[in-house]
């Protein structure tokens, strides 16, 4: 097992490894279109994820992209043996990045979110309340009459015992 932070920047050099030789050692069209996003390597070094997009609207185009990755992989893995002074050529596997579309998703959804807001702000600004001012507050009950029940006078009039010594100081003040 190497360490992480080797992984790490032996993934970052793949990725413009990559890069630089589909620009220059793929002589293909369709190579142009591709960018290298991310790259991965597992801790052992021996095997390698590249994460690629394909800069065009259609679908035939990405997979003409797709074909051109797999159809040079072999060149791709010899420029990476050629660059890297490792002892074993990791091997590449090539993933189409879905960031760049789910971004584009989460964008539209915000959008029609802010739309959304919009109307209803509008839609508020001229409206009234349905009810009273206050239509959630309650009436408050009215209090007891100062004409206590008898059960009231007869617990005053009562000795004070050990736990009530607290309560009867408080009614004399």
């Amino acid at each position: 097992m190497a360490d992480p932070a080797r992984a790490a920047r032996l993934a970052q050099r793949i990725k413009v490894i990559v890069a630089e030789a589909l620009r220059r050692r793929v002589k293909d069209e369709r190579a142009e279109l591709i960018t290298v996003t991310d790259a991965r390597v597992t801790n052992d070094l021996q095997h390698s994820t590249v994460y690629y997009t394909v800069m065009a609207p259609d679908e035939e185009s990405r997979a003409g992209a797709e074909a051109v990755l797999a159809a040079n992989q072999g060149t791709l893995r010899y420029e990476l043996g050629r660059q890297l002074n490792i002892r074993l050529t990791p091997t590449l596997e090539f993933v189409a990045d879905e960031i760049p579309e789910s971004a584009a998703h989460m964008e539209d959804l915000l959008r029609k979110a802010r739309e959304q807001d919009e109307q209803v702000a509008a839609l508020r600004k001229d409206a009234q309340p349905a009810s009273e001012e206050k239509p959630y507050r309650w009436q408050v009950e009215e209090e007891p009459a100062e004409d206590a029940p008898a059960q009231d006078a007869a617990s005053q009039d009562a000795p004070a015992q050990d736990g009530d010594a607290d309560a009867s100081s408080a009614t004399d003040r």
